[in-house]
């Protein structure tokens, strides 16, 4: 490896039981390719898709104002958690033992001499994510990042900023009011809600006695050994897509918990094991058009040989071996086993894996500064994440009409939660000044689909396949890094209640069949009688 230093310095790796040594972040980085990428690029039109760091999509300025005489009394928010590392070691490792094959073979361009090292550095910046950073209790894999930190941050200062109004009387009535946080009970869930949290409180610090984190759902499973939840855990409401017998079981019909675990088991089995999906997801990445951008990210960093024999059946990767990593204090000392069951046998499966790093390194800018577009041409980006939003729109978005509401049914539990706390506030209980929940892509696209928000549940007939021409769902847009939606409610002297839908902060329609229960054809503020009229009629 070139520009090695001193293997003292370095961190080792063990690879299907050969051991090697890693030079340091600073000697790995041998192109000076090291940048800091712009925020504008981190929002525009890169193709990151669901791993696209979060930026609000409208300024406070351009909001709507509330006709005269409403005041606003509520807020209430779900979100994503902010921008992490990759959930686990696989992508990263099964082309990194691509690329080691590569040089063996003497089969790397000068581009693809680079991409070794980059890899590697972003491996680190994953095994060592949130090591030293307050806050963290489980440093590795899965965590949020330092952008996705002060993405929730700043998303809780600017609902401060938009509801001055609110926080003045919440803040003036204390200890009456209370904010609820609410969580998955995943850490990264959990620390996205902490991180809101001080973000509220930093910015009105008469909120922190107010902050409340209720019990969780219990005892369950039912008719087993009782798994104990935090407080602030509720994965009813906020992890509905992973239910399991084992901690949460409902088997009383009579519980209202029932329909959700039904749900949740129904899609499982749906995503799992349905033929018609399993059809669909598979072929997603076999198509002419998969291949061909494969083949033109690989030809710009591996000869024609080594693609050949990729292309022929003759090498498969896998994300086997072990790997480890040393914080620059050296006491901290991670070491993980690949699975192998992250598989690269075609060039449509290359491009797909090298298409998850690019798509994880702006989420990452502060803890391994990479720029993967040198590796990840823009046409290219394009196709991979529209295979990408394909898979998510038939495993967890709207999905195919004939398998009717399977892929979001499990979210009802969570729109009946959000009406619920308005209802609380239209019967004049106002204790709950805020409900805040933090959840996961997997929340947020199901509920999306049921709430039939604007772009985002549209379903798509069977005999179709998913595509940009065909459909205007968009991970960018439904679930980027962080996606929020709030509601604002405000009320009269009359006791009328009015609700505008933030999504991503954006001023949003509800479904368009409620459309009867605007103020006018152009608002955004919505009757909230009507509009519950609506989804329950």
């Amino acid at each position: 490896m070139k520009n090695s230093v001193p293997l003292t310095h370095c961190p080792w790796l063990r690879l299907s039981g050969l051991f090697l040594f890693v030079c340091g972040l600073a000697a790995c980085s041998t192109s000076g390719r090291n940048v800091d990428a712009p925020q504008a690029l981190l929002v525009g039109s890169q193709h990151y898709q669901t791993k696209t760091p979060y930026a609000p999509l409208q300024d406070l300025a351009s909001y709507e104002e509330p006709p005269v005489g409403f005041r606003p009394v509520y807020t209430q928010l779900v979100a994503r958690h902010g921008s992490r590392g990759l959930s686990s070691m696989k992508s990263d490792l099964a082309i990194y033992n691509l690329w080691r094959q590569a040089q063996a073979d003497g089969a790397l361009t000068p581009l693809g001499e680079r991409l070794g090292p980059d890899v590697l550095q972003l491996m680190k910046a994953n095994f060592l994510l949130g090591y030293g950073v307050e806050g963290i209790s489980n440093p590795g894999y899965g965590n949020e990042s330092l952008v996705g930190i002060s993405e929730h941050k700043k998303l809780a200062q600017r609902m401060l900023q938009r509801l001055p109004g609110l926080w003045d009387e919440v803040a003036k009535d204390a200890p009456a009011r209370e904010l609820v946080v609410v969580t998955s009970g995943v850490d990264r869930a959990v620390d996205s809600g902490n991180y809101f949290v001080q973000g509220l409180v930093t910015g009105l610090p008469a909120l922190n006695p107010l902050i409340r984190k209720p019990a969780a759902p219990g005892p369950y499973p039912e008719g087993g050994s009782v798994v104990a939840q935090p407080e602030g855990t509720n994965r009813f409401l906020l992890y509905f897509h992973k239910l399991v017998k084992g901690a949460d079981a409902v088997t009383n019909p009579a519980n209202p918990l029932a329909r959700t675990y039904a749900a949740s088991q129904a899609y499982q089995r749906y995503k799992n094991s349905d033929p018609e999906l399993q059809e669909k997801q598979a072929t997603l990445l076999a198509t002419d058009a998969a291949n061909h951008a494969g083949r033109a990210v690989l030809e710009r960093l591996f000869t024609k040989a080594f693609i050949e024999r990729l292309a022929s059946g003759q090498y498969r990767f896998s994300n086997s071996g072990t790997m480890a990593f040393v914080s620059e204090d050296g006491k901290f000392l991670p070491r993980l086993t690949g699975d192998g069951k992250a598989t690269i046998e075609s060039l449509a499966d290359a491009g797909t894996m090298l298409y998850e790093l690019y798509a994880i390194a702006p989420g990452l800018r502060e803890e391994a500064k990479l720029d993967f577009s040198v590796y990840m041409p823009l046409a290219q980006a394009r196709v991979f994440a529209e295979l990408n939003d394909a898979a998510d729109f038939y495993d967890k978005g709207p999905g195919m009409t004939e398998k009717g509401d399977v892929s979001y049914k499990m979210a009802q539990i969570l729109v009946d939660d959000l009406f619920a706390e308005v209802d609380a506030i239209a019967d004049g209980q106002f204790k709950h000044a805020a409900k805040l929940r933090f959840a996961h892509a997997e929340i947020m696209i199901p509920l999306a689909a049921h709430m039939g928000l604007p772009r985002a549940g549209q379903q798509l007939g069977q005999a179709y396949v998913f595509s940009y021409a065909s459909n205007p769902w968009r991970g960018a847009e439904v679930s980027p890094m962080a996606a929020n939606m709030q509601w604002d409610v405000y009320r009269n002297g009359d006791n009328r209640l009015l609700v505008k839908l933030l999504y991503n902060e954006k001023e949003t329609d509800f479904k368009a069949s409620c459309s009867s229960a605007k103020l006018s054809a152009t608002s955004y503020f919505y009757d909230y009688a009507k509009l519950k009229a609506c989804y329950y009629p």
